[in-house]
């Protein structure tokens, strides 16, 4: 058989083929209407709808775009005002039981508190504590302390205070986020600190109170001993905690699994979790906000692309199937020559489409902010208590440049992040500080980092560390982890900076010296 007789006998079967679809498919919606209450309950997946704070434009840009054509940033302006999101319920159990790990982490950090509270306040009373305890127990044996021992009273209230400061600069901080495990370092100088005041403290019950010392001198400086051995150990927790860290020893490379956005960044010697709270901070200011609706284009046309065309045999199983094959692989050969055609002129016109937007915008803008100098000079020869408010201006001129941004935000896809309310706090600020269109512009021109947009619609309130290493352990050339949150992750790569060394080479400064002989004679 050959490939126009395929051809032929695969419409001929698809004609008959459709009509007894069509009526299977009426036969069964009569007998399953009487069950399309209940049959919802038995689907594994579940649409929540969540209305944002007055949407611009509607927040549908992740919904399935097969169905709509080519121009539907130019014809499309209808206003909704809900967003679905489709989960299933294997993301709903990770979301409780994600809560579930909250609440266990919030239990450690107010644990970890709690202690590392009651021991600062141990520190701080033990010396003073040595010094009062003599005084109030056995006061009428003691000696008397004189002058220096009175001046070793002010040594240790100011070597407190300045402890006390200290130790509020480095430890008492607003924590930026939860640890998975405990910070090594710190707990390793609690215990520490818990082990030397201990020790202080056994010495002190052995050899002083047991014993009702009454050399009151020595009592005092055993105290100043105990606080300069404190100050010794708040500058070994600087080193450890903040000095160790500053010089860069490792390149990390991050990638953004969705769309591959890449940064690099230089970090010194940390743990694998601190390091992942490093990526994160710099992932939220300098990577751009994380749109899914542009990979809905390319997902849709990748699948337009692999979907191939089904040859059936009418003459039954098996008879010429090398032919079928031949003409499959021919016809995806085919499709697979044109596909970067069809990817060429699709950006192509999808570049024009936003150019034209983008002109039609900017023009809207200028003449726009043109209206506000225009009503400013006419405010200023009204009375003072005539002057319009910023907020008041940016309502009145929005409306004369809405519909061209609305329609540039929903070619670029970007209509998910931005709100009327936003836009309209945007434009009074900018017509707060006599900004120029130009620096309205530059918000909605470009996607911006993270930090720039609402913090509702982008901040992922957990993430996940995935590493085979410990999460304690410091970095090494060549460890790969990820971090993951509920729509994309972050792979970070490690890489060591390699050792560099550097040679010098003398240059005599007379080595430069040349000297120039001209000859009278000429060959003229």
């Amino acid at each position: 058989m050959d490939t126009e007789s395929t051809y032929s006998g695969y419409s001929h079967y698809s004609g008959h083929s459709k009509k007894a679809h069509r009526q299977g498919k009426r036969s069964r919606d009569r007998h399953k209407s009487p069950r399309s209450k209940d049959g919802s309950r038995s689907e594994k997946s579940v649409t929540i709808q969540t209305p944002p704070a007055e949407p611009l434009l509607g927040n549908d840009a992740s919904r399935a775009e097969e169905g709509q054509d080519d121009n539907w940033g130019e014809t499309t302006t209808a206003i909704t005002g809900t967003s679905e999101h489709s989960i299933s319920q294997e993301d709903i159990a990770r979301i409780s039981k994600d809560l579930e790990d909250s609440v266990g982490l919030d239990c450690k950090r107010y644990l970890t508190l709690t202690v590392a509270a009651v021991l600062g306040l141990l520190v701080f009373l033990t010396p003073i504590a040595f010094i009062l305890l003599p005084q109030i127990l056995w006061r009428d044996d003691l000696e008397p302390c004189g002058t220096v021992c009175e001046g070793l009273f002010i040594s240790v209230a100011f070597k407190l205070l300045i402890l006390l400061i200290g130790t509020w600069a480095l430890f008492f901080r607003q924590p930026k986020a939860d640890i998975p495990r405990v910070f090594v370092f710190r707990a390793l100088l609690l215990v520490l600190i818990f082990l030397f005041v201990f020790s202080y403290w056994l010495f002190y019950g052995v050899r002083i109170l047991d014993s009702k010392d009454t050399n009151y001198h020595g009592i005092v400086q055993y105290a100043v001993s105990l606080v300069d051995a404190l100050l010794f150990i708040h500058y070994l927790a600087i080193v450890l905690l903040e000095l160790r860290q500053l010089q860069p020893m490792f390149t990390v490379k991050v990638v953004r699994s969705t769309d591959g956005e890449s940064r690099y960044y230089s970090m010194g010697h940390l743990s694998i979790q601190r390091a992942a709270l490093v990526v994160l901070e710099n992932y939220y200011r300098d990577f751009t906000v994380y749109n899914p609706a542009l990979l809905t284009a390319s997902k849709s046309r990748a699948a337009k692309h692999m979907a191939g065309l089904k040859v059936y045999n009418v003459d039954g199983p098996g008879n010429n199937a090398s032919g079928q094959s031949r003409a499959m692989i021919a016809a995806a050969a085919r499709r697979r020559d044109s596909s970067h055609n069809e990817l060429y002129y699709e950006e192509a016109d999808h570049e024009r489409r936003v150019k034209k937007r983008r002109a039609r915008l900017v023009v809207a803008v200028e003449e726009a902010f043109t209206h506000i100098k225009r009503l400013q000079a006419e405010e200023q020869q009204k009375a003072p208590g005539e002057m319009m408010d910023p907020r008041e201006a940016a309502q009145a001129i929005f409306p004369s440049m809405a519909r061209a941004l609305q329609k540039y935000l929903r070619t670029t896809r970007q209509q998910q992040y931005h709100s009327m309310e936003s836009i309209l706090q945007h434009l009074s600020f900018c017509i707060t500080n006599n900004m120029t269109p130009k620096a309205f512009l530059e918000r909605y021109l470009s996607p911006g980092p993270t930090l720039q947009y609402d913090r509702d619609r982008w901040f992922s309130k957990q993430w996940t560390l995935i590493s085979e290493e410990a999460v304690t352990s410091g970095l090494q050339d060549g460890i790969v982890f990820v971090l993951k949150c509920l729509d994309f992750s972050l792979v970070v790569n490690v890489k060591k900076i390699p050792f560099i060394k550097l040679s010098e080479e003398f240059i005599d400064p007379k080595s430069h010296k040349f000297v120039l002989r001209l000859q009278s004679e000429t060959s003229v």
